[in-house]
């Protein structure tokens, strides 16, 4: 992209016929260049079947055009209308708690033929009435899309087609998922039970995989009906979210990001996280690294993030700037607020946007209105910002499903983001920027570490691809519960952690659950004298004899065990953690195992509140952003020469630079 969009979500619909003219004015003062349209308003486009008002989109499509501001079209398949639901009640989602009535979005069956036809349908005449609209620069499918938890007839149907095609025999499928117990044998196509009941993570995880693989091919399926309207200029992106805990969390369990991205020219992102005093940056970089690795490093927008939101959430005056600069930090070319104005009635209507319910002016928009003249005059240096870390962390969607089947003791949420996302903010903290990947291939020789956490279920392949990565020289720093179960989620009957022991030189036949039970140190490198608890799961570690122990378990029976060990094999390192450490031990193992390497990743001196990220733009400029994730003032030294770009000063290698709160600089070199 030439220039940073600086978006909003723009709804005439939910709006006061008189505004568009005055949002218009106010989105030219904000530095507005982009709007969303259309995603959520199938019922507004098509009152009744056959029947078709497009009212709206003209009126916002040509007063865009006349003020040169771009749209983004969106398919507005998420949101059933009401007639859908009552002429083909069955395109309602059926979950494990029965089929769903109409009223909340997001609740179709997204394999189900009757809505599937009326969705191409609602498309095609969308795409053919917009499709040579000026003011279109491309599409966004469909929002936010999952599996929804569909465990409906044509969803279990097509699951038991796809086992028919890859299993020739049921003695196959039997034995590949261990059926036999508790009788849940299968012996004839016809007796395959319902999935959602089943007491067997195997075919459970099969199946979760199977839903996951339905997103990517309903995605690509709008995806090609759109690409036969568009224009060669358009693009087609999609806005993934995340696991949700009131804010975007960790890997999403119910779409395979990577997989689903293919179809897409853009990928795009959804954003929220917490505000105020719980601001630190985490999730921007988090979702951003995931993002970016969608792909292969390329840029990609964030459709939707916060302005005002919730009302825990209004940003104290600093951070919107502050977070709208850090998601260009991570290799963002769209920053884009849902939504413009607050909505006066129904489900959101205290998620504020951008102007509160009153459309006046308000602190947050003035603020915004400083970030749409920077990101205008910065463009040049801030657009296709690229990374070039040399550190990763490895998520896959398969072992978050088979772990989260075997919670470690009482957990009850998704232990898997927990542990990925513990290891991640460690990382964060120490100003170590990661790329997020989902798979060990030739590419990953780029890459002088990687983290890999609880990998619980992986075939014997991928395996090999990470003992011959460390082979080949790079380091491993490999988290518990990995390697333990094949892709089946059958537990290995070899040595623990399976193909991952011949790497990492260590063994294991028994765990327990830790109870007042910490590590002590056996190296002088890893400092460990406090928050050194072990948590979650304890692996009793038997290192080979060239292995080295660095953390022993310290406890009157477990201390014969070590708890995490280091090996050297082939050209690299292999470092084994039986336990879930606290983040200030996981970013002094990750150290240890990178003591002698200059790690790009590795961007500053500095540690969290203050969040150092260096990007390079196409001007081969190294670009480094210093923000301030605090109330607290912060005075720091200039680690480079260059220019202050938001002063248009220059600066030197060692001058002072003082940060107010939460503010940020950003240094052109």
């Amino acid at each position: 992209m030439a220039e940073l969009y600086y978006g909003v979500a723009y709804y005439d619909e939910y709006m006061p016929q008189e505004r568009l003219e005055q949002d218009i004015s106010l989105m030219l003062e904000t530095g507005i260049n982009v709007v969303r349209i259309a995603e959520s308003t199938w019922s507004t486009l098509e009152p009744q079947e056959g029947t078709y008002n497009f009212y709206h989109i003209d009126r916002v499509l040509n007063a865009m055009h006349a003020a040169g501001i771009a749209v983004i079209i969106g398919t507005p398949t998420y949101a059933i209308p009401a007639w859908l639901a009552r002429k083909h009640p069955e395109v309602l989602v059926t979950t494990v708690d029965g089929q769903q009535k109409y009223g909340p979005r997001q609740i179709m069956d997204i394999v189900n033929p009757d809505f599937r036809r009326h969705a191409e349908k609602i498309i095609r005449v969308l795409m053919a009435h917009v499709k040579n609209h000026p003011a279109v620069i491309g599409f966004q499918l469909d929002n936010e899309t999952k599996h929804y938890d569909n465990v409906g007839r044509y969803m279990q149907a097509g699951f038991v087609r796809h086992l028919q095609e890859k299993y020739a025999t049921l003695a196959q499928l039997n034995k590949d998922f261990g059926l036999d117990y508790w009788s849940n044998r299968i012996d004839n196509w016809e007796d395959f039970p319902p999935v959602e009941n089943t007491i067997n993570a195997s075919l459970a995880c099969a199946f979760s995989r199977y839903q996951r693989q339905q997103v990517t091919e309903y995605l690509a399926w709008q995806a090609s009906i759109v690409r036969e309207y568009a224009r060669p200029e358009h693009f087609v992106t999609h806005n993934f979210d995340f696991e949700w805990r009131g804010y975007s969390f960790g890997v999403q369990p119910r779409v395979d990001h990577f997989a689903a991205a293919q179809c897409l020219s853009v990928a795009g992102v959804d954003i929220y996280h917490p505000s105020q005093d719980q601001l630190t940056g985490k999730e921007i970089a988090f979702g951003g690294a995931v993002t970016r690795g969608l792909k292969k490093g390329h840029n990609y927008f964030v459709l939707e993030t916060q302005a005002q939101g919730f009302p825990q959430w209004t940003p104290y005056p600093g951070q919107l700037r502050l977070q709208a600069f850090s998601h260009v930090a991570s290799g963002a070319s769209m920053v884009s607020y849902w939504h413009w104005h607050s909505i006066h009635n129904a489900f959101e209507t205290y998620w504020k946007g951008l102007l509160s319910h009153d459309f006046a002016p308000n602190p947050t928009w003035r603020e915004a209105t400083t970030i749409g003249a920077d990101f205008k005059k910065l463009s040049p240096q801030l657009a296709n910002l690229q990374a070039e870390h040399d550190v990763a962390l490895l998520v896959n969607n398969e072992a978050m499903d088979a772990l989260n089947h075997f919670k470690p003791g009482t957990a009850q949420t998704n232990v898997y983001n927990d542990i990925v996302r513990r290891f991640h903010d460690a990382l964060y903290e120490q100003n170590v920027a990661v790329d997020i990947i989902n798979d060990i291939d030739d590419s990953a020789v780029r890459y002088r570490a990687i983290i890999i956490p609880a990998l619980y279920a992986a075939d014997d392949a991928l395996l090999a691809r990470i003992n011959r990565y460390i082979e080949q020289g790079g380091r491993a720093l490999i988290g518990f519960k990995s390697g333990f179960s094949d892709e089946h989620v059958k537990v290995r009957t070899g040595a623990q952690p399976g193909g991952l022991s011949e790497a990492c030189g260590v063994h294991y036949n028994q765990f327990t659950l830790p109870e007042n039970v910490t590590v002590a140190a056996c190296v002088e490198e890893i400092t460990c004298q406090q928050d050194n608890n072990v948590e979650l799961w304890m692996e009793l570690l038997t290192p080979a004899p060239e292995t080295r122990t660095l953390l022993r378990y310290q406890h009157p029976v477990w201390n014969a065990y070590a708890a995490a060990t280091e090996a050297r094999f082939g050209k690299g390192v292999a470092m084994y953690v039986g336990f879930l450490p606290e983040k200030t031990l996981i970013a002094s193992l990750f150290n240890h195992l990178t003591r002698d390497l200059p790690l790009r990743s590795r961007t500053s001196d500095y540690r969290f509140p203050v969040i150092v990220r260096k990007m390079r733009n196409r001007n081969g400029q190294k670009i480094t952003f210093i923000f301030n994730y605090s109330g607290e003032p912060q005075t720091l030294k200039s680690d480079t020469d260059g220019t202050l770009l938001l002063q248009d000063a220059a600066i030197t290698r060692g001058a002072p630079l003082r940060l107010g709160a939460w503010d940020f600089s950003i240094i052109a070199s």
